[in-house]
């Protein structure tokens, strides 16, 4: 089974970009948390935080585009996906994203958002 479930925040405005015949597809980068806490010893270990690379498609995309904004929180459900590229300088990466399937908006409403 590839799922995966995130809770976290958005970290810039979502990239949105149209193809054939009003398909859309949207690329969120998400920051999730893990709290710090002190050890018994006293040790404090920090927070710690990790960026993911959302894409979203068709409807999906579109909500985000409308709803979705820098600082947002978001509850996401998705699938891991990674994908080979050659760089400009021609060496092979993997890029690891998260195909989102569902998404729940976890911000409260702006004045702007609810007129």
């Amino acid at each position: 089974m590839n799922k995966v479930m995130l809770i976290g925040n958005v970290g810039v405005e979502p990239d949105v970009r149209y193809y054939e015949a009003d398909q859309a597809t949207a690329s969120v980068r998400l920051a999730t948390t893990e709290k710090g806490y002190t050890l018994p010893n006293g040790t404090k270990v920090p927070d710690r935080t990790d960026w993911h690379n959302l894409v979203f498609y068709r409807r999906l995309a579109r909500v985000v585009e409308q709803y979705v904004h820098t600082g947002d929180k978001l509850y996401v459900e998705g699938r891991l996906q990674y994908r080979k590229y050659d760089d400009k300088k021609g060496i092979q990466r993997t890029a690891v994203e998260i195909i989102v399937d569902s998404m729940e908006l976890l911000s409260p409403k702006t004045e702007k958002q609810q007129s």
